[in-house]
Order: structure tokens, then C-alpha cells, then sequence
């Protein structure tokens, strides 16, 4: 049965819109997960929980039979509602801004994600009561798995239904995994330039199979999470720590571009903005033959530092309130 939802105020809800807005902007920047921030902000097993209600047996029964105070009664909606809020705000508000940073101030924002990534692995290792080899392999193998991952070069792949279907359940997958980007992965597919025409012709049926790929993949991999958390909880919260140390590869500041998305004839392809959308980048060392390069790795070490302190202040911010 679905664990009763917790009893929290007018301020806890305000508090959780916060926690969305943080999720909204992570999501935002290519890279860089939204699960992670959920992750970060200690509410990542109650949204597992709360999404693997939709898929439950008794959830679905009351709503074939319309019994809506029944739905409302087993559904977190509460904290669902106040969650999507903030990440819908931060879509609405943020988005311009951080895709501004992104294109023109890149070295600068990946140094204060790349921050808040290291420390969030710090905070949720004491998650784990006590370490042993088992736990380390586990988190080595994850951090593995996503650093070769993230370097992967995109395929070329059909656009039948069925693939549209299963590249939306991939991309929903990837949203609640902290480490791995939803729209990276449909770049790997090879389908984030085929939606991404898609949304901008409004092209309803393509829209509609990969968000219905994406709706089932959620709840799917969303009961399989929450099981794993239940029967393996030490050894699940290793593997996400793997997936997000692995994915500091993708985050490392400075970056040298050697390939863009093209086209079936070999050219390349811009996005609705003008700029070519990087598909290959390689990890590079900062300039430390000039001031201008020496003045940029200063305040690009003090963003990540920012970073860090930001999720360290969370954290403890979060224990102080359950004290």
C-alpha cells in the first residue's frame, strides 16, 4: 500500500515550489538532470513514491470507475502539484536566462553545476549508514557506466511509432535518474532534432508518441526505482552516486566542440536560434598562459565553490528542520 502523504503546511508546500524551481532549472541546461537537484534537495524517494501511485492497481481502479475523492485520497497530489509548480516557473522564468549563460557564459555556468554536483555526491553518501567493498564496486560500476555514457556519439535511428514511443520512455527515464539528462539521451537516440521540429511544426502526432513514451516509461521506471529502494536501499543509493560522478565528465567547465547534429547529407543543423547543436565536445584544461585565462579560472573556481556551499547549506538547512 501507498505510504500516507505527509503532513506538511502552507510553508512546507512553499518550500517544496522552491525545491521546483531548483529541479525547473537544472533541467533547463543540456547536461544536467533534474533528478539530481531532487536528489540534492532529499525529496527523490517520496516523487519515485508518489509517481509509482499512478501505475498501482487500486490508484488505476478509481480511476476507470471515477471515483475522483478516492484518486485524490491515494494520489500525493499535494506535493505533486506544489513540485510541477515550481519546475512550470522556473521553465516560464528561467529559461531565456540560463540558455543566455549557456551560450555565452558556458565555462562559468557548468563551474557552479559542476560544484553543486560534487558536493550533492558528498551529501548523499551519508546516506548510507555504513560503506563496504560491495557498495564501492556498485558506485564505481555506475560512475562507469554514465562517464562512457555521456561521451557517446549520437546514432542515426528510424522514426516509426514504435521508436517514437520507446525515445520518449528513454527521455522520462533519464528525468528522474540523477547524473543523466532526458533531452541528452534523445540527442544519443538521434530524435532531439526530429521532436524538436516536431513541437515547433506542431506536428500532434509525433508530440503525442513520444509524450505517451514518455507517461508509460515514467511510471514504469518509476516502480522499479521504488522497489529497488525498498528491497536495496544501500546498493541503489551507490548506483545513482555512480551515475552522478560519472556524469561530472559531461559537466567539466571547459570544453573543446568537434562535432554538430546534421542532417542525412552530412550538413549541419542549426536549432530555431541560429547556433549548431554540439554532439561531440571533448574535456580540456583551463588557460593558464594569460590573465584573461587565469581571471576566468578564478571566478569559474569560485562558482563551483558557490556551488558547493549551496548544497552543503541545503542540507543542512533540511536537517535543522527535521531536528
Amino acid at each position: 500500500m501507498q505510504s500516507p502523504a505527509p503532513q506538511r503546511t502552507l510553508k512546507d508546500y512553499f518550500g517544496i515550489v522552491l525545491r521546483g524551481i531548483l529541479m525547473g532549472s537544472a533541467d533547463i541546461v543540456p547536461g544536467v538532470s533534474g533528478g539530481t537537484m531532487a536528489f540534492i534537495l532529499g525529496i527523490y524517494e517520496e516523487l519515485i513514491d508518489s509517481i509509482r501511485t499512478v501505475g498501482r492497481p487500486e490508484f488505476l481502479q478509481a480511476v476507470f470507475r471515477f471515483r475522483i475523492k478516492e484518486i485524490f485520497q491515494i494520489l500525493n497530489w499535494k506535493f505533486l502539484v506544489a513540485l510541477a509548480t515550481g519546475i512550470f516557473i522556473a521553465i516560464l522564468t528561467l529559461a531565456k536566462l540560463l540558455e543566455s549563460l549557456l551560450q555565452n557564459q558556458p565555462v562559468y555556468l557548468w563551474s557552479f553545476f559542476f560544484g553543486l554536483v560534487l558536493a550533492s555526491v558528498l551529501v548523499v553518501s551519508k546516506r548510507i549508514s555504513a560503506w563496504n567493498l560491495p557498495l564501492v564496486a556498485t558506485l564505481a560500476l555506475g560512475a562507469l557506466g554514465a562517464y562512457v555514457l555521456v561521451g557517446l556519439v549520437p546514432a542515426q535511428t528510424p522514426n516509426a511509432w514504435w521508436f517514437l514511443l520507446i525515445s520518449g520512455a528513454v527521455a522520462s527515464c533519464a528525468m528522474i535518474l540523477p547524473g543523466i539528462s532526458g533531452a541528452f539521451l534523445l540527442v544519443l537516440l538521434g530524435k532531439y532534432q526530429y521532436v524538436l521540429s516536431a513541437v515547433n511544426d506542431r506536428d500532434l502526432v509525433t508530440i503525442a508518441l513520444i509524450g505517451i513514451g514518455a507517461v508509460l516509461g515514467l511510471i514504469t521506471f518509476a516502480q522499479i526505482l521504488g522497489w529497488l529502494f525498498k528491497q536495496y536501499h544501500d546498493f541503489t543509493v551507490a548506483a545513482l552516486m555512480g551515475l552522478m560522478v560519472g556524469s561530472l565528465r559531461k559537466i567539466w567547465p571547459w570544453k573543446e566542440e568537434v562535432d554538430w547534429l546534421r542532417d542525412a547529407a552530412g550538413q549541419i543543423i542549426l536549432n530555431s536560434d541560429g547556433h549548431k547543436i554540439v554532439v561531440k565536445e571533448l574535456n580540456i584544461l583551463p588557460d593558464f598562459g594569460s590573465s584573461a585565462g587565469l581571471t576566468q579560472l578564478g571566478i569559474a573556481i569560485g562558482l563551483a565553490l558557490l556551488g558547493f556551499v549551496v548544497v552543503i547549506a541545503i542540507d543542512r538547512l533540511a536537517a535543522a528542520q527535521e531536528n
